[in-house]
């Protein structure tokens, strides 16, 4: 399969050994949102029994970066993405399965004319973490810009 041919989350999970090694599963990827789900495995489980915070953080960080590449893909030629910074608040215990969903915090056409204005813009991403009963575990934003090439 050809990158042209593949998805967003197939991408991810060939290039990004940490998305492929958790087994994340990508849901849904559109500009305006993605849906990344991590399976319920006991390797990623904490001294409770549910998905230890760095796997919470794995999952919330990966479906950002969904997003990014969903919004702004065409901007790989001239630009790189880069996580900036990054905050979790842990809200609820997690157990089972948790699916993070992330939404663009600033509309993608303003970003891509700052990038055309010769900035380096940044952006933040909003994530939430439910388990299967809908229950928010965890709310997570990560700030990325868009490095300029050369």
């Amino acid at each position: 399969m050809s990158a042209d041919q593949m998805s967003i989350g197939e991408m991810l999970a060939a290039t990004v050994p940490m998305a492929r090694t958790m087994n994340l599963q990508f849901l849904e990827t559109t500009p305006e949102k993605a849906v990344v789900s991590l399976p319920d495995q006991g390797e990623y489980h904490n001294h409770v029994g549910g998905p230890h915070a760095g796997a919470m953080f794995t999952l919330g960080e990966t479906a950002s970066g969904t997003i990014v590449l969903a919004a702004f893909g065409e901007q790989l030629a001239r630009a790189v993405p880069l996580a900036v910074r990054a905050e979790i608040a842990y809200k609820k215990l997690a157990m089972g399965a948790v699916t993070a969903t992330a939404t663009l915090g600033r509309p993608a056409a303003d970003v891509v004319a700052e990038l055309d204005a010769g900035g380096r813009p940044e952006f933040p991403v909003s994530i939430e973490i439910r388990r299967a009963d809908g229950a928010v575990t965890g709310e997570m934003t990560v700030v990325w810009t868009l490095r300029p090439n050369g």
